[in-house]
């Protein structure tokens, strides 16, 4: 057992590692140590918290015994897991601490005495005003999170499901739970509680049903920023500081992130909260039979025309992530510089399926940060640029974003690839992206397609130019 003055001190000195974590996780350049300050504070708020549990014998028994096993599976899963997974890995995440902070308020409601909270029947207003609404938000939380990880890992279809009223019924389940909320302090009814927490399972599906697939990133965003809030609701159920500290901080900057990411989309950030976004994706297919004839080419085609350009800006997307050519690229582009080519990383912010995706992947193969620029950054260089190279990225090259007021993606800001002289597409085909929209670059007159595994063609090209 340790001091309540002394275990608040170590709670605050994890806060101020949790920040730190958030600051250095803002930049590929200090990303490992934001890491660093993440993982240690974590250790100390676990350490103080098993520490300050009032029969330790039960806590080193159990407590100790559930750590090591999730521990164990949680290492099992981060070295397994592949990259390309990621996003829904997070998803995954995601739900789990929704469902934690839904049987922390189960367990506090049914047995409150054990908590400091009362009797059952007669649990503190607050307390119970607190455990409510971090049931209510872990229940949307985990559910929500379910769905994410079903559309992205494709089990279920990544296009919106829309319903008549869909809105409508949202509204009312909303209030609904403001209502039940009401009720259940009134009465402290069993009743209550356990609709309340039926009701938030089944708004957190109805929330992310109706979003497409090219708002997925600012999805999980925003998921993340509720399984904060409902840690942090939680947190104050169990009156534990650390984990009060660390809800509020990520239930804020994830909220931030979303926020700086509907900017970048062109969409509503009240959309985003409320399940409103994620347009009808049931755009005609049959378009692309109308087009313009593709022109297809083989490596030998591309190293050609890399080779005599002077400028090359290099375009990373989810196909470069499911093929790992990342280091594929890095060979390609030092083939290039020998040859005083000058070559830069265009990165769109929700390129693959989750911000940051992209970056992780070109640090991997050890891209120079300084190589690599966002959006608002490079866009306006590609109309003086002599290739783009555009390795899986689809629905962040579309230019029917800026001309097609009925297509799902339309107002989400895209790189301006079909402005450069010549465009390198690497794809396995003509396939639409995540969002469903087949891409109008395809069929550009400066546009040549090289259909292959990305890994594949890459490596060729390597060949040719050496």
């Amino acid at each position: 057992m340790i001091s309540a003055n002394l275990s608040a001190i170590f709670y605050l000195i994890s806060g101020i590692l949790f920040i730190l974590a958030l600051r250095g996780l803002s930049s590929p350049e200090t990303s490992r140590q934001g890491n660093f300050f993440g993982i240690l504070g974590m250790i100390i708020a676990i350490t103080v918290t098993f520490f300050t549990v009032g029969n330790f014998s039960n806590a080193f028994n159990y407590v100790l015994f559930f750590l090591v096993i999730g521990g164990a599976i949680g290492a099992f899963i981060a070295f397994k897991i592949p990259m390309t997974a990621m996003p829904e890995l997070v998803a995954g995440f995601h739900s789990l601490v929704g469902l934690a902070a839904v049987f922390v308020a189960i367990s506090a409601f049914l047995n409150p005495q054990a908590f400091n909270l009362g009797l059952p029947g007669n649990i503190k207003l607050a307390s119970l005003i607190e455990m409510s609404i971090g049931a209510s938000v872990g229940a949307i939380t985990f559910s929500g999170s379910i769905i994410a990880f079903l559309k992205l890992r494709g089990i279920m279809s990544g296009s919106p499901i829309i319903f008549k009223g869909q809105h409508f019924f949202n509204l009312i389940l909303g209030i609904s739970i403001i209502v039940l909320i009401y009720f259940l302090c009134s009465s402290q009814s069993q009743s209550f509680f356990w609709s309340l927490i039926a009701v938030s399972f089944l708004i957190g599906v109805l929330l992310i049903i109706p979003i497409g697939g090219a708002d997925m990133p600012v999805v999980i965003s925003m998921l993340n920023s509720y399984s904060g809030w409902a840690a942090a609701g939680i947190g104050f159920t169990l009156e534990n500081t650390a984990l009060i500290i660390t809800g509020a901080l990520v239930g804020s900057s994830g909220a931030i992130l979303s926020y700086i990411m509907c900017k970048g989309m062109n969409r509503s950030f009240f959309n985003v909260i409320l399940g409103g976004f994620g347009g009808d994706a049931n755009v005609s297919k049959e378009k692309s039979k109308d087009k313009k004839p593709v022109k297809s080419g083989n490596a030998e085609d591309a190293a050609f025309l890399l080779k005599n350009a002077s400028s090359v800006i290099i375009v990373p997307g989810y196909g470069m992530a499911v093929a790992q050519a990342q280091h594929a690229l890095r060979e390609m582009v030092d083939a290039l510089k020998k040859n005083d080519i000058k070559v830069s990383y265009a990165v769109h912010p929700v390129a693959g399926r989750m911000p940051g995706h992209m970056n992780v992947l070109l640090a991997e193969a050890n891209v120079s940060y300084d190589e690599v620029f966002e959006l608002d950054d490079i866009n306006n260089d590609f109309a003086n640029t002599d290739v783009a190279f555009v390795i899986g990225a689809n629905d962040v090259t579309n230019p029917i974003a800026k001309t097609d007021p009925q297509s799902p993606i339309f107002g989400m800001p895209v790189l301006d690839v079909e402005k450069c002289k010549s465009v390198l597409f690497v794809k396995r085909s003509l396939s639409p992206g995540y969002a469903g929209v087949d891409n109008e670059l395809f069929y550009r007159d400066n546009t040549l397609m090289l259909f292959a595994d990305a890994k594949k063609m890459t490596e060729d090209i390597v060949k040719n130019l050496n």
